[in-house]
C-alpha cells in the first residue's frame, strides 16, 4: 500500500508538542520528563539539560517533522509512513482498562501526506487496506465505521474542514459498508474515521 515504515523518538522537547498543539490539548494525559537541571549554588547546567520533554503519546509532530525534512514536490505525494514505536499516555487509573486504555502501547500508526484533490482517493485505498487485514486475513468483523467531525475547539480554516470531510463521507458511501456519524468527535487539527 506505499507505506514506508519509520522509526520516530520516544521523547520531544516541550517545544515541540506546543508547536503542534498537542501540549494544550493533551498535557494533563502525557508524561512530562525534566533534563538534569541546576542544583545546588555552583552547579553547572549544560544547554539544553534544564529543559521540558514529553514521552511521545502520539506520532502526528514526528512525522511531521519527517515529511518537512527533505524539500518537496506535490508531484512527490502522496508520501505514507507508517510506525509501530510504542507510545506513552498518561491515563487516570479509573480509565485504565486491559489491553483498550493502558499506559504504553504499541500502535499500528500511519500518516499520508497528500494533496487536497487525493484525500478521497487515499481513504479509499485506506480503508481497503483496514478491510484486508480485517476481514480477509485475520477474518475478524464485522467492524464499525464512524465519521467524527470537526469539534468546538479546532484549527484551520472551516473551508478546509469541509472539504474534508466531505471527501471521508464520499469515500465511506462508496465503500458499501455501515457507517455513522459522530459529530465533534473529529480531532483538532482534522475529521476522523
Amino acid at each position: 500500500f506505499g507505506f514506508r515504515e519509520v522509526i520516530s523518538p520516544n521523547i520531544y522537547k516541550k517545544a515541540l508538542w506546543e508547536k503542534s498543539g498537542h501540549w494544550d490539548k493533551y498535557a494533563k494525559d502525557m508524561f512530562e520528563v525534566r533534563g538534569r537541571g541546576a542544583t545546588g549554588e555552583k552547579a553547572h547546567t549544560e544547554i539544553g539539560e534544564d529543559e521540558a520533554f514529553g514521552l511521545k503519546p502520539m506520532n502526528c509532530p514526528g512525522h511531521c517533522l519527517l515529511f518537512a525534512s527533505e524539500t518537496r514536490s506535490y508531484r512527490d505525494l502522496p508520501i505514507r509512513y507508517a510506525d509501530f514505536s510504542s507510545l506513552h499516555r498518561n491515563e487516570i487509573s479509573g480509565a485504565l482498562s486491559g489491553l483498550t486504555r493502558v499506559r504504553r502501547f504499541h500502535q499500528d500508526d500511519g500518516h499520508i501526506f497528500c494533496r487536497p484533490s487525493q484525500i478521497e482517493d487515499e481513504i479509499k485505498q485506506t480503508m481497503a487496506f483496514i478491510d484486508l487485514v480485517y476481514r480477509k486475513i485475520f477474518h475478524l468483523g464485522p467492524y464499525r465505521l464512524v465519521l467524527s467531525t470537526r469539534p468546538e475547539n479546532y484549527i484551520g480554516e472551516i473551508s478546509e474542514w469541509h472539504s474534508a470531510e466531505e471527501q471521508l463521507k464520499a469515500a465511506l458511501d462508496q465503500s458499501g459498508l455501515d457507517w455513522k456519524l459522530n459529530e465533534g468527535d473529529g480531532a483538532f487539527y482534522g475529521p476522523k474515521i
